[in-house]
């Protein structure tokens, strides 16, 4: 992972702490995302690992658990 990622991932966490709801987390990333693909980059693994990580966690949320 690139020190420019690093330090991208741990600006998000850091943003993420400060937030209760997934739901805003994963929109974060979602236009983190549409950033890279609008300037015709790809998206880092790390960060596609992250939305995953985040859809999961906002679909357990949605059912209750």
């Amino acid at each position: 992972m690139s020190d420019q990622m690093q330090g991208e991932i741990a600006n998000l966490n850091s943003q993420f702490e400060d937030l209760d709801d997934p739901r805003e987390c994963y929109a974060i990333v979602k236009e983190r995302i549409q950033h890279y693909k609008s300037n015709g980059n790809s998206v880092p693994e790390d960060l596609a690992r992250m939305e995953r990580q985040l859809l999961a966690e906002c679909l357990c949320q949605s059912q209750g658990r």
